[in-house]
């Protein structure tokens, strides 16, 4: 399919300073499974994919169903639909904005999608009903994995204030669980037994127990907003470009952790020059004090180098030979790393 629609893309008339590289770029195929959308500024070229992807279903004998199939516009209203349109479980849709906050005029924003909310809301609300007669340790134990799986999936997007809307929605189920189980009881008294203060946060769902570390229940808004970074081009993580995704991911099971680790935390860049690594450069550890003058062996004294410029930091620090236990001269990788053409030497 993906192919259908890039043989398509050549054929578009190429606007004036731009070739088909652009065209194939300016119509984007973006598929997960059986799901997938097509993005054009062209309506006329996003009808044209769906003729071709219905010619080349039917080749399997199937076909686009009607009711998933949706042709909308990210920013303005098409039709009967509205602005926008889901995928994955995220909602997609571009806001006009004032020209100081865009210079397109327009700002996409992702938020999770309201039928994923509510499904997770209905979970939540499940789960909570079915342990009306468990204990508080018990039903924090069975919402906490799901609290976090589904935060988790959407700490990438705009997701602070659907985070606070299902917080809120939970703690209503949680307090007409707490009051059903002390009907006699106020609503002060319950509140104190099952809602503390732990380190500086109120209203906590806790447990007693515990001592200094009580069981507590996850809070959707306390999780971390990590804004999501395009992968570069056309890579994939089975290309073989280890530096580049170590460098992203910050591990890779072909590379070793420290380096994974340290290649993340200097964004791919030689600590020295300040150039990004390529894939076929030589990389070494450097401590950035020298042993020999009480640098430590620890992730906050490392750091990685291009062996030129591991060579030319060793002469200026003045720990050259094995006065440091450095022998940058002659380094011996491994067998492994070196047939993924790219060695590696630990220096002391």
């Amino acid at each position: 399919m993906e192919e259908r629609i890039k043989q398509y893309a050549e054929t578009l008339p190429t606007r004036s300073g731009h070739g088909k590289r652009d065209n194939r770029r300016n119509l984007n195929l973006i598929r997960y499974a059986d799901d997938f959308v097509i993005l054009h500024e062209e309506i006329t070229v996003v009808q044209r994919c769906r003729e071709i992807i219905s010619e080349w279903l039917k080749g399997m004998r199937l076909e686009l169903k009607p009711s998933k199939t949706r042709l909308a516009h990210t920013l303005y209203h098409y039709g009967q639909e509205k602005p926008g349109f889901d995928f994955l479980g995220f909602r997609i849709q571009q806001f006009p904005t004032g020209k100081y906050h865009s210079k397109q005029g327009f700002k996409t924003i992702i938020t999770p999608s309201k039928q994923k909310q509510k499904v997770h809301h209905d979970h939540i609300a499940s789960l909570i009903e079915a342990h009306k007669a468990a204990s508080q340790a018990t039903l924090i134990d069975r919402l906490n994995p799901v609290i976090r799986g589904w935060a988790n999936y959407y700490a990438t997007v705009v997701s602070k204030v659907a985070y606070s809307d299902i917080d809120d929605l939970m703690y209503q189920k949680l307090r007409a669980w707490a009051k059903r189980r002390h009907p006699n009881k106020n609503g002060d008294w319950v509140a104190k037994r099952y809602w503390h203060s732990i380190g500086g946060d109120n209203w906590v769902f806790a447990t007693r127990e515990g001592g200094s570390n009580p069981l507590r229940l996850l809070n959707h808004a306390d999780t971390q907003i990590k804004r999501h970074v395009k992968v570069k081009g056309e890579s994939s993580p089975y290309d073989g470009n280890l530096v580049y995704w170590s460098s992203r991911m910050g591990n890779n099971p072909e590379m070793p952790t420290k380096i994974s680790k340290l290649l993340k935390k200097q964004k791919g860049k030689c600590a020295h020059c300040g150039l990004y690594f390529r894939e076929n450069d030589v990389i070494e550890v450097d401590h950035r004090i020298p042993k020999s003058l009480g640098g430590k062996d620890s992730y906050d004294n490392w750091q990685l180098l291009h062996r030129h410029c591991h060579d030319t930091k060793t002469t200026l620090d003045g720990s050259l030979g094995n006065k440091s236990g450095c022998n940058s001269a002659k380094p011996k990788p491994t067998r492994r790393l070196e047939k993924l053409m790219t060695t590696y030497s630990l220096y002391r």
